[in-house]
């Protein structure tokens, strides 16, 4: 026998032995060799503070699925009379959901509180200077259910917006006075009687349903708009802005209906911008002003208003390793709308053409991309399209038939769907538990840090109506998708937020301790996920600015049974462009509550 194999087998044995003998004694608590795992993988002990940390050796097992459910979502009646109709909404760093509708009929169901005075205006029919005395904008704390009135001037009807990187909600356009209006909200330490900051005619054209999209250095531009066939860039507060851009495309895309407003808008890995409107898309360079690349038609219809249909970015994966942005994937859905002469035919003639199924998806970040095509468990125009904390995709809310603007849509779609984009085709969708109100022209919603959506608006008329087949709705609802089934609650993760770390900086490593009911679990990082979340601005069926990231994590566990996991915040600043995200722990597809972390 070789040398080298005789010391293997004494050294064999004497492990034997002394493994024997400790598991005769009857405390076994405090033996080392009790502690071994039955797979040959011995864990990396690191030693962190007073404490002793040890790292799941399985950071190259199998990735377990998720958790199943049979849990098809649950509605509750959260706020019965909230006095705004929620036609434009945005979830603040602050737990404070910002809510605004029109103010060009002037009445609501929230009068100002005693004490706040009413907005003047004049009527220019009557030739007379009246007083408005109703709230159309609205703070709801999403803790309490309360609604605080706001005082908002120039008309905001069918605006846009975001939040900027220190928390400030930015809003350009509306409505006839409202339409080159820049507004501000929020944005100072101390916000508790906070209300809207407005500058009249700093826009240089009027942006009426156009769309605000974030770019890499966390400024906005503002693209499009009725008749607007540009673009500009957010001014400073108080400042006008720059010179308009013209833009062919918007001219190019408009048909008989339009079809072609509130156009899709989503920063791609590379800094450049990725516009959809009616069924065609090309990739802007925001810099130059130059089209990079234009993409394959999408057929099948038109899919920005009026037909509304929907569309997000899928769950952007970073594996820390990427050397630039360019070489991340992006990959853009494209669902619902209606037929090119939809809106036509409804505001004519009310013939309400049911909604399209299909739902498509395309990487714009391939050489060569292409539309992959499928088909919906029911149409949907109007409808909202959420990306939540696990990476599943929500569509909610809208209607059957018809197209957006007043009067023009039937057959409510009560029935949320959620859409599984890691399954292959024909798994892909799970329909969810209906709601029993009608949520279509002015409806929205939103996640929270709970994972609840808040969803609350429909307006499908002028002015607010209490008795009509499709009531003014002032009603908000909560939804709790499948993964807030209390039968899960022992799997998910609490985030220990005092322990946790809030600031990140760009492709720095952090730190986010979380617990769980049973303290015991073995974790690997393939278990965890840590996703950051963008709170989009919603109206009119589309979140601008909204994405989810999984970045790259490690796990680690402590004695007490608190679990630390590592991650690396993202590199680029065109993948998360600066400002608060919604940071969440996910166990094999159940997520945490949502802590807000910033980076920049």
């Amino acid at each position: 026998m070789a040398p080298l194999n005789k010391v293997l087998l004494l050294l064999t044995l004497l492990f034997l032995a002394v493994d024997a003998k400790y598991k005769n004694k009857k405390d076994k608590k405090n033996s080392v060799f009790h502690k071994i795992p039955k797979f040959p993988k011995f864990p990396v002990p690191i030693i962190g503070g007073d404490q002793k940390v040890v790292v799941d050796g399985g950071n190259n097992a199998i990735a377990k699925p998720d958790f199943e459910t049979n849990n098809l979502g649950h509605w509750e009646l959260i706020n019965k009379q909230s006095g705004v109709s929620a036609m434009q909404i945005n979830l603040m760093p602050n737990n404070k959901m910002l809510v605004y509708d029109a103010t060009v009929y002037r009445t609501s169901r929230l009068p100002y509180p005693k004490g706040m005075p009413c907005v003047q205006w004049v009527d220019d029919n009557l030739k007379q200077s009246k007083e408005d005395c109703f709230a159309h904008s609205m703070e709801y704390d999403i803790e309490t259910n309360q609604v605080r009135a706001l005082t908002v001037k120039t008309d905001p009807w069918c605006s846009c917006g975001g939040l900027t990187p220190d928390g400030t909600l930015v809003v350009a356009g509306g409505f006839a006075d409202g339409g080159k209006t820049s507004r501000y909200y929020g944005g100072q330490p101390d916000c508790q009687d906070c209300d809207w900051r407005e500058y009249p005619n700093k826009l240089q054209e009027p942006r009426w349903y156009a769309t605000q999209a974030i770019l890499a250095n966390g400024e906005y531009i503002v693209i499009g708009g009725r008749r607007s066939f540009s673009y500009e860039f957010f001014p400073k507060e108080g400042q006008p802005s720059d010179k308009p851009i013209f833009f062919p495309f918007l001219y190019e895309t408009s048909d008989i209906d339009e079809n072609n407003l509130y156009p899709f808008v989503h920063l791609s890995s590379d800094g450049n911008l990725f516009i959809f409107a009616n069924n065609r898309s090309l990739l802007l360079n925001p810099t130059t002003n130059k089209v990079v690349r234009t993409y394959p038609v999408l057929p099948g219809g038109s899919r920005n208003y009026p037909a509304s249909g929907m569309s997000s970015i899928l769950p952007i994966k970073l594996d820390g390793t990427e050397l630039s942005s360019a070489s991340i994937k992006v990959e853009v859905l494209v669902c619902g709308g209606n037929s090119h002469d939809s809106f036509i035919l409804a505001e004519t003639e009310k013939i309400f053409k049911p909604a399209i199924k299909d739902c498509s998806r395309m990487v714009i970040t391939d050489p060569d991309p292409k539309w992959d095509s499928e088909e919906m468990p029911s149409g949907r125009t109007m409808g909202d399209s959420l990306v939540l904390p696990n990476g599943q995709i929500l569509f909610i809310n809208g209607a059957q038939k018809g197209t957006a603007a007043w009067w023009d849509a039937d057959e409510p779609n009560f029935t949320p769907v959620l859409y599984f984009s890691e399954k292959p085709k024909g798994q892909r969708f799970k329909v969810l538990k209906p709601s029993q109100i009608a949520r279509m022209y002015h409806s929205t919603s939103a996640v929270l840090p709970s994972g609840k959506i808040w969803v609350g608006g429909s307006n499908t008329h002028d002015t607010y109506k209490d008795k009509d087949r499709f009531p003014t709705e002032t009603r908000i609802e909560a939804f709790s998708p499948p993964y807030l089934d209390p039968k899960l609650d022992k799997y998910r993760p609490q985030i220990v937020e005092e322990s946790s770390e809030k600031k990140l900086m760009y492709g720095k490593n952090f730190e986010t301790q979380f617990k769980l009911q049973d303290t015991n679990q073995k974790l690997t990082k393939q278990d965890i996920k840590v996703s950051m979340y963008f709170p989009p601005f919603t109206t009119h069926g589309y979140s601008m600015n909204q994405r989810l990231l999984f970045l790259k994590t490690f796990i680690a566990q402590n004695s007490e049974g608190t679990y630390k996991v590592t991650s690396k915040a993202p590199t680029f600043r065109e993948v998360a462009p600066p400002g608060y995200y919604l940071l969440f722990i996910v166990h094999r597809g159940v997520p945490s509550k949502g802590m807000w972390v910033q980076i920049g």
